[in-house]
């Protein structure tokens, strides 16, 4: 059964109002609030507040604050004028049953509203990006195709100019064989006398295979000028990036990979005992399990502290071990660190999954504690939570029934006094 909360203080403006709804451990994470037009309502259980307001108000742009046990309320007005009070006279049940089924329907259209505008921007954002990426990849494209286009160019330049350096050095070639031609036949145009044993005929046959001769020797020269000198050599130098596994990177599931790297690193971390703050142990202190009992013992004894150090070491050594944050939280409570009993609970509870009848005794456990060490903060809402979370898991528990009835007392006394 909700407690209504009917204690506030309110002042306003032509254009706002300023409400402040005071609630004794009101957070952020628990606290629900609804908005409409008409219609104002928090529900902090166990409390619940709703005002039907006197006049419209403009919702979208109207504020609420949370903290410091206190609801702030800035509630613009439609309209300009003074109200004469709050909340709308005259109201009956159907009336208010009228003004919330009003009031959720328009939050639901205007909620379907923005998410259809919502998905709209993010369409007209992917085309905008789309539009982007295929302007830059046709730069790209067209870059590429320029630095072909010059490339080819270019090489239609060096294959002119070497053809040009051939045909320059045939010509050559053909004018010093015209020479050499030129200069055997000149002691036949001075009148010599061959010699008179020489057939006249043999002459001609020997200038031939002279001339062979000076033609090879000048074409095997010329050949060596003009073939183009080879190109000048260099390194390349080719970085590949690190790979753990074997397969290449567009091949491979980097998310996946990554995760299973830092599953078994932290495996490996949990279960290394070769840290130097191990090395002074001996064997049986380096397993989590023998740890756990000592400690089990010497919370026993009343040796809270001790028992704690041997928790500290066995979750350094294996950190996945519900009952050591579970029983560690139990320690803290014993020694009053209610903040971080309520760490280890929720961290236990964290572990104990999924909820199971082998782990349901643990999980109530969790819960009781974490509830006792809200309730000695003086936060009674959330102690109550965890001890009715604990009831639904072993409604038969009496200690713990007699518990959330005596928390609940607790709260509708204080929300009592707040009344008077």
């Amino acid at each position: 059964m909700p407690v209504r909360v009917s204690e506030f203080s309110w002042q306003q403006t032509p254009a706002a109002v300023f409400l402040s709804l005071p609630l004794r451990g009101v957070c952020v994470r628990d606290t629900d609030v609804f908005c409409g037009e008409s219609y104002l309502k928090v529900n902090f259980p166990p409390f619940l507040f709703e005002v039907f307001l006197y006049a419209p108000i403009d919702d979208g742009n109207s504020k609420a604050k949370i903290g410091n046990d206190t609801i702030l309320f800035t509630l613009y007005k439609k309209e300009p004028v003074m109200w004469e009070d709050l909340s709308m006279p005259g109201v009956d049940k159907e009336m208010m049953q009228s003004i919330r089924e009003n009031s959720i329907l328009q939050s639901q259209e205007k909620a379907k509203e923005a998410t259809e505008a919502k998905a709209a921007a993010k369409r007209e954002d992917q085309r905008y990006a789309l539009g982007v990426m295929m302007k830059i990849e046709e730069e790209e494209r067209k870059k590429i195709e320029d630095m072909k286009e010059n490339e080819r160019k270019k090489a239609t330049r060096e294959l002119e100019a070497w053809k040009e350096g051939q045909r320059q050095a045939h010509e050559q070639k053909r004018i010093v064989r015209k020479e050499k031609c030129q200069q055997g036949k000149q002691p036949e145009e001075k009148g010599a006398v061959n010699p008179p044993s020489l057939p006249r005929k043999a002459l001609p046959a020997r200038l031939p295979e002279r001339g062979r001769k000076w033609e090879n020797i000048f074409s095997e020269k010329f050949k060596e000028d003009s073939v183009p000198a080879p190109r000048s050599a260099g390194r390349i130098q080719i970085s590949f990036t690190p790979r753990v596994f074997p397969t290449a990177l567009r091949e491979s599931q980097v998310a996946e990979e990554e995760e299973w790297l830092h599953k078994q690193a932290e495996a490996r971390r949990a279960m290394s005992t070769d840290l130097p703050e191990f090395c002074d142990l001996k064997e049986e202190e380096k397993n989590p399990d023998w740890l756990k009992e000592k400690g089990n013992k010497l919370f026993a004894t009343e040796n809270y502290l001790a028992a704690v150090d041997a928790y500290n070491l066995a979750i350094r050594l294996n950190s996945k071990i519900p009952l050591l944050y579970l029983n560690r939280a139990a320690c803290h409570l014993k020694l009053k660190n209610l903040h971080k009993a309520i760490e280890d609970s929720s961290k236990a509870l964290e572990l104990l999954t999924p909820p199971v009848s082998s782990n349901a005794n643990a999980r109530m456990k969790a819960h009781v504690r974490r509830g006792t060490a809200f309730c000695q903060l003086e936060l009674y809402v959330e102690g109550l939570q965890d001890y009715e979370a604990a009831l639904k898991i072993d409604p038969t528990n009496t200690i713990v029934q007699n518990d959330a009835e005596e928390i609940r007392n607790i709260i509708q006394g204080t929300a009592l006094k707040s009344h008077d």
